[in-house]
């Protein structure tokens, strides 16, 4: 088969982004986020928009939220929206929220697409047919092949509406990368790509868990579109750590929960239904309201995602947070990635947390702010550590990974910077397999490495001075598993 092939649409330069949440402007009021996400040093921001919240009955737009949106623009960012199929009246499974579902009519999604598109050219510059569709029932309630003709759809009236714009595959996510080939969810991108080749401009992956195998799935999606004759640009749509199912002592746990949790068929989660299950003794509540009368009983890998873990837990898992957040962008840039969205930037409305949602077990704890009387003021140490990996690689044009032949467990990454100097960011890992946490226990590994300047400066991921000295040009530190960045002293 002939390699189809193609690079109008790969991002120029490197950079990092955020993901709002799964909503904007769904549970409340749209508010002000994109001002916070830049203060963090974002580039491109992520937003959901649903079709219900633009088009509630046929013909009848409201752009309150697009709008909202577009205002807090200052030109500089880009803006990627996930266009979510999900509609009261237009879509098989009625629904203003998830999961989404093919449209009865196909022309009126063309409709509802360019009309978004039309009251965004220029501002938006990447659009996405939905999220993670071979999640099916739970985000998207259709087959492959319903998917790749709305994909079709949504691509012709993208370009009809804004040729610049690009057109981004709903992400592949841990269902798939964390599947064997042949699985359920990889056939399901396999019959996509088959039958939406010519349809997206980019390939969205979604990198959930240890950051060692970000080169493995990044490899494995462009060995996909490879057997299909669709080689497009990946890009990291949302990618995080830690997650519960990283951890083998966890797992276990975890698989209970969702077993009693979700017996039977995924319920449809609209606003209301949501508002309402929020009040009711749910198989999900109970499954939870269990798991949190075992606390004393749990492994501590589990106990560190639930709300009132011990202190201790509490800042463990905010430092796991931050060393793979660093280390995963680091792999992904890498391995050519030119832009990742980190999952994300804070929870989806105001209010206290109820650890009694599975989804909040799984994800909750790695928004980087939270509210402060009701704005987006208060900040969590994965903020600060993505706006210093923000502040290192500002200029990046290229990251690249160079292996040592005397530390098997170094993962060392050389940066070239526009009008910088270069930077170097080291950090050392286990060969425990799955070890993501553990590595503030064992005593660091003293590193050699070459070095063009006479002198340098290094800080870890964590903002902290890092000691670090220059003899004959070569750099002397230890390194742990904790991210450190050199570079020349200013």
């Amino acid at each position: 088969m002939a390699q189809a092939t193609t690079d109008a649409y790969e991002p120029r330069g490197i950079r990092l982004g955020v993901v709002r949440g799964v909503s904007y402007g769904l549970f409340g009021p749209p508010g002000t986020f994109i001002p916070q996400a830049r203060s963090l040093g974002a580039g491109i921001v992520r937003a959901y928009v649903y079709w219900s919240q633009v088009e509630p009955e046929p013909g009848r737009y409201r752009w309150d939220v697009v709008d909202a949106l577009l205002g807090q623009l200052d030109g500089d960012e880009e803006v990627w929206i996930t266009l979510c199929s999900s509609s009261p009246w237009a879509t098989r499974t009625p629904t203003d929220f998830l999961p989404p579902s093919p449209a009865h009519d196909l022309d009126a999604y063309a409709e509802f697409v360019r009309r978004v598109v039309r009251r965004c050219a220029g501002r938006v510059h990447y659009w996405q047919c939905d999220n993670e569709p071979s999640n099916t029932d739970l985000l998207w309630a259709g087959t492959a092949d319903e998917y790749v003709a709305q994909l079709r759809v949504m691509y012709a009236a993208v370009k009809e509406a804004d040729p610049a714009a690009a057109v981004v595959l709903g992400g592949c996510g841990y269902d798939v990368l964390g599947s064997e080939a042949g699985s359920e969810p990889w056939r399901f991108f396999e019959q996509v790509l088959s039958g939406g080749r010519d349809a997206f401009d980019l390939f969205d992956v979604h990198l959930y868990g240890d950051a060692a195998a970000v080169p493995a799935h990044i490899e494995a999606v462009r060995e996909l579109m490879r057997a299909h004759g669709c080689l497009r640009p990946v890009v990291v749509g949302e990618y995080a750590a830690p997650v519960p199912f990283e951890f083998p002592e966890a797992q276990a746990v975890m698989y209970e929960v969702f077993a009693e949790a979700f017996a039977g068929e995924a319920p449809v989660q609209s606003t209301e239904e949501l508002a309402a299950r929020a009040r009711q003794d749910t198989p999900e509540r109970r499954a939870m309201a269990a798991l949190y009368a075992r606390m004393p009983q749990l492994p501590p890998r589990l106990l560190m995602f639930m709300e009132g873990c011990p202190p201790e837990l509490e800042a463990g898992r905010h430092r796991i947070n931050c060393r793979q957040l660093v280390a995963c962008t680091l792999q992904a840039l890498a391995a050519g990635v030119r832009r990742t969205l980190y999952w994300n930037l804070a929870p989806e409305v105001p209010g206290p947390a109820d650890p009694l949602q599975i989804m909040h077990l799984m994800f909750g704890k790695l928004a980087m702010l939270g509210y402060r009387d009701g704005e987006l003021a208060a900040r969590h140490p994965a903020a600060d550590t993505f706006a210093l990996l923000a502040a290192q690689l500002a200029g990046a044009r290229r990251v690249t990974r160079v292996q040592s032949a005397d530390l098997s467990g170094l993962y060392a990454f050389e940066v070239e910077r526009a009008g910088r100097g270069p930077l170097l960011v080291l950090w050392n890992r286990s060969d425990t397999a799955g070890d993501t946490a553990g590595g503030e226990d064992r005593p660091p590994v003293a590193v050699s490495w070459p070095w063009p300047a006479s002198a340098a400066t290094a800080v870890d991921a964590f903002g902290e001075p890092h000691a670090v000295e220059v003899r004959d040009r070569m750099l002397r530190l230890a390194v742990s598993d904790t991210p450190v960045f050199v570079s020349p002293e200013s």
